[in-house]
């Protein structure tokens, strides 16, 4: 019997299956693959056809077009990256800390509440990220206000792990001798060498599985939207249609903040750029329209 390693080196991979599986996927998540992605695709897929036994390519695509909804779930998170950290981009955490967040709490008002989506959260570090920012900003206020961090993701091995809030130590190193001793609690006996969230932390967020390209179950406006580093993955189309609906689910004047790397393309014009990959939408400003 060939062993795993073995098994993965005698699959192939031919073209008309890998122009399957890239349309499967733009169909189904919106991301878009290029030729660029072949090797990724070979990888990620090779594990699954071993799960399934089966014995090519050809029998997984034939497997897709049989069983969708049975495959939906190990498809989605197969194909999906989630590549993150706490902290990661410390410059937006920073403008929430140094300028959003005080500004938010001087306007807040009787209301006082405050609402911060992050839409495409993985593994949690981005969403427990932006929990300690609003507590090192609002200090001894958070009681007096309502607030609350929605974090979705499409693939839900990632949001499980999230919703556990443990993490190994290597992957505090980064952060401040301060915020571990004050967010983080020690694991002990069979989770030595790794940590959890804070209680409190935890209870500020609330994960839910979400695909960007269904519908938004969500009630209200949002303060802030991270939509960072994943906007790379869609065709321009995609990628101003969910502008456009971020736009509306944005209150006046609300952030939109996107990765390093990433920008709003002619949606640009309905926004106005307050910091690096940082937008703000317009307190007065007529209602932007889907391109």
């Amino acid at each position: 019997m060939l062993c795993d390693q073995q098994r993965d080196n005698a699959l192939t991979l031919s073209q008309q299956e890998f122009t399957f599986i890239c349309r499967y996927v733009h169909e189904h998540t919106g991301i878009v693959l290029s030729e660029g992605k072949r090797e990724m695709v070979y990888r990620r897929f090779s594990r699954i056809i071993r799960e399934r036994r089966l014995a090519s390519f050809s029998d997984y695509c034939r497997l897709l077009q049989q069983n969708p909804e049975q495959e939906k779930t190990y498809f989605t998170n197969a194909i999906t990256t989630n590549l993150t950290s706490f902290f990661r981009e410390q410059h937006h955490f920073d403008y929430l800390l140094e300028h959003e967040l005080p500004a938010l709490i001087r306007n807040g008002g009787q209301e006082k509440h405050l609402r911060i989506w992050s839409s495409a959260c993985s593994t949690g570090e981005e969403p427990y990220s932006i929990a300690i920012t609003l507590m090192q900003a609002m200090q001894g206020l958070l009681g007096q206000w309502n607030v609350k961090i929605l974090a979705t993701d499409i693939d839900s091995n990632v949001l499980s792990k999230a919703k556990q809030g443990i993490y190994g130590q290597d992957q505090l190193e980064e952060l401040s001798k301060a915020v571990k001793e004050q967010y983080f609690r020690q694991g002990k006996n069979e989770n030595a060498g790794r940590v959890r969230v804070a209680e409190d932390l935890a209870e500020l967020i609330t994960f839910k599985q979400l695909n960007l390209l269904h519908q938004w179950p969500m009630k209200g406006a949002f303060d802030v939207i991270f939509c960072r580093n994943v906007i790379i993955y869609f065709d321009k189309h995609t990628q101003q249609e969910l502008f456009a609906r971020y736009y509306e689910y944005l209150k006046p004047g609300g952030l939109l903040i996107l990765g390093h790397s990433e920008n709003l393309g002619s949606f640009q014009r309905y926004f106005d750029n307050v910091g690096r990959t940082i937008f703000r939408k317009p307190a007065a400003l007529a209602q932007a329209k889907a391109v």
